[in-house]
């Protein structure tokens, strides 16, 4: 991108993606990956899952090219806490106060509550999008942002923040890889011997307690059952004393303008719901999200959030199944370790010398990590 063709472009920050047509962005971000969607990002809006009560304020990105037509995007959040990320900054957080500077408020792009690797930078053209990199932390210093993170970057967008001078933070998930099974036995065959009968026992506890799985998509669940899988999914932080950020309200609206890439695996015990698995289907994967239930039930959870997953992924030839953050016990059961990453600029310079030397001293233990519990793989041969 040439100086002229640079000044062309002209740059807006929305307090709302309704400021945006759904048609363009979608037109960047494509349907494929549900967490992208405008339709996912509306809903999140319009039923006050983000805004002043969680401390997630919308402040998107548009780029605009000489003919107004969207050349670029980037879901953009001004937050004055860090819950949803599922980047762990709390320590950071408390470092500034006990130095008396403030870290909130602060900016991230990002889905929010969702742990999920995809674009964060929606344009066809690279430099536009290292011009949205320099132009969203020129506006986070100017508001006076302590700093600006790219949360969940794909590995594209990854090597593009690495070369506009960002510090990258290494994570790790479990994620599951689909060798073109062709059902569930032909995976399980690829385990050892004892990994493979400890897989088939918790899946027979199931099917000796008479539980059965349904499993509905979106468009096809009646209110009521989105109501059920609504309150299983809130049930689960309220037991754990914790914010069911997502209303029903938001659950129904997916459902209705994309509930093809909705994904409920319910339980039955003599025709009651007794638990539910949420996940949400790509064009090539498919992300375990929420699971709630009624009252114990052994191994139940295993079936309902991994097995049920993996044989729906086998089934409509999906190759990835991601079934959220954290878990190692996830190893044993197929799902290896997995490297995600996230950017980050932060704009004193003294705590940014400080962050950036934990966090490269944080890439060699996760990658040191990563190859310990790569000795949990439950496989035969290498996966």
């Amino acid at each position: 991108m040439n100086e002229a063709e640079s000044k062309a472009l002209e740059l807006c920050f929305h307090t709302s993606i309704c400021e945006i047509s759904a048609n363009e962005w979608n037109h960047l971000a494509g349907t494929s990956h549900p967490f992208t969607r405008y339709e996912f990002l509306v809903a999140l809006e319009n039923h006050q899952c983000v805004g002043e009560e969680f401390g997630w304020f919308p402040y998107h990105l548009s780029v605009r090219d000489s003919n107004k037509s969207l050349v670029g995007a980037c879901p953009l959040y001004i937050k004055t806490n860090s819950y949803g990320e599922f980047v762990f900054d709390w320590t950071w957080a408390s470092a500034y106060e006990q130095a008396g500077l403030n870290y909130y408020p602060k900016m991230v792009s990002a889905v929010p509550y969702n742990p999920v690797s995809g674009s964060r930078l929606l344009a066809e053209d690279a430099n536009i999008k290292s011009m949205m990199i320099q132009q969203i932390i020129k506006l986070a210093e100017k508001l006076n942002m302590s700093g600006m993170h790219w949360l969940f970057t794909n590995e594209d967008e990854t090597q593009l923040c690495r070369d506009n001078s960002l510090q990258l933070r290494l994570g790790c998930q479990y994620h599951w890889k689909n060798q073109g099974y062709t059902n569930f036995d032909e995976f399980l065959s690829t385990f050892i011997s004892r990994k493979r009968k400890k897989v088939k026992r918790e899946r027979r506890m199931v099917e000796e307690q008479n539980i059965h799985i349904d499993v509905i998509h979106g468009n096809e669940a009646s209110e009521h059952q989105i109501e059920l899988a609504h309150g299983f999914y809130a049930s689960t932080f309220d037991r754990k004393s914790g914010i069911p950020t997502l209303s029903i309200g938001f659950f129904k609206e997916i459902c209705r303008t994309m509930g093809e890439q909705v994904v409920f695996m319910f339980a039955l015990l003599e025709n009651e719901y007794i638990a539910c698995a949420i996940t949400l289907r790509g064009d090539n994967a498919l992300y375990g999200r929420f699971w709630g239930c009624k009252e114990e039930f052994h191994s139940l959870h295993f079936e309902t959030c991994f097995y049920q997953g993996i044989d729906y992924c086998i089934q409509k030839k999906l190759t990835t199944f991601e079934p959220g953050a954290q878990g190692e016990h996830k190893i044993t059961r197929g799902f290896l370790p997995t490297k995600t990453w996230s950017a980050h600029w932060m704009s004193d310079s003294k705590f940014r010398q400080a962050i950036y030397t934990f966090c490269e001293r944080e890439q060699e233990a996760m990658h040191n990590q990563c190859k310990e519990l790569l000795s949990l793989s439950p496989y035969r041969l290498e996966q």
